[in-house]
């Protein structure tokens, strides 16, 4: 059984706070919580939103009792995200790390079809989670069950979509890159293959950045590289920001 002996922080042990880490491509989520845990030596840690592995950026990280149960409240406020579709594919799980199921060529598109499709999508809407998603199911993850061959179909949910902004599209390659501001619990992989449905092409994701977390931003975000460097604790404990201060934020 691991003893969790908490890092000392001028003199006194460590009890709460949160950081903000850019996650990389290739890791989970809670990947990035137990390297957390394990430099602090807390075991209460979580994040306050997840990344799928093939995803990078913004990741709150909530460490000690004070945060944690607080992780809630980090959740909220609109999420900023930056996405590539490739256009004319659909994969199994609507990301890059699914099995193509079906390709359409795609012909030449004007900027004024991909605007018009895009803003068909702004405004309130309702989204089921996928069946390869995080969202739980009898205490597990659907992708438990989506990998073993079990698609749960889970009841929609009321998110919303704030803007879609089209930031440039390749006709060789047939990628399509996109801000999107959106609400908590939205599905990104979820949008990218509607619009591809839109379109009449198909679409999936193919790569997601969040950049953007209510009042928190990737800028000030620590590299999750700096957590494996011989200095790690001391770089993550410059980062953390005090409890009281990440709640005033919240509140902004």
């Amino acid at each position: 059984m691991v003893k969790w002996e908490p890092v000392q922080v001028d003199g006194q042990p460590f009890t709460a706070g949160v950081v903000l880490i850019d996650k990389p491509p290739g890791i989970t989520s809670f990947g990035v919580v137990r390297k957390v845990r394990r430099l602090l030596g807390v075991k209460k840690v979580g994040h306050a939103g997840t990344l799928d592995p093939f995803a990078s950026g913004l990741l709150i990280i909530c460490a000690g009792r004070g945060a944690t149960k607080n992780i809630d409240l980090f959740m909220q406020g609109r999420k900023i995200y930056q996405a590539c579709l490739q256009l004319g594919m659909e994969t199994e799980t609507q990301d890059p790390e699914g099995t193509i199921t079906s390709t359409t060529p795609v012909p030449e598109l004007n900027q004024e079809e991909i605007d018009g499709c895009l803003q068909r999508f702004v405004g309130p809407q309702l989204q089921a989670p996928p069946p390869f998603s995080a969202a739980k199911y009898r205490g597990k993850p659907l992708y438990y069950y989506a990998r073993k061959g079990v698609m749960i179909h889970k009841e929609p949910k009321a998110v919303e979509i704030y803007s879609i902004v089209c930031q440039g599209y390749d006709q060789v390659t047939q990628r399509l890159e996109c801000e999107i501001v959106c609400s908590r619990g939205t599905y990104i992989r979820v949008l990218a293959a509607d619009i591809g449905e839109q379109l009449g092409y198909g679409a999936y994701l193919r790569t997601l950045r969040r950049t953007r977390s209510g009042n928190f931003a990737v800028e000030e975000a620590l590299a999750c590289t700096a957590l494996d460097a011989v200095d790690g604790r001391k770089r993550l404990l410059a980062y953390m920001m005090d409890i009281d201060e990440a709640l005033t934020r919240c509140s902004d």
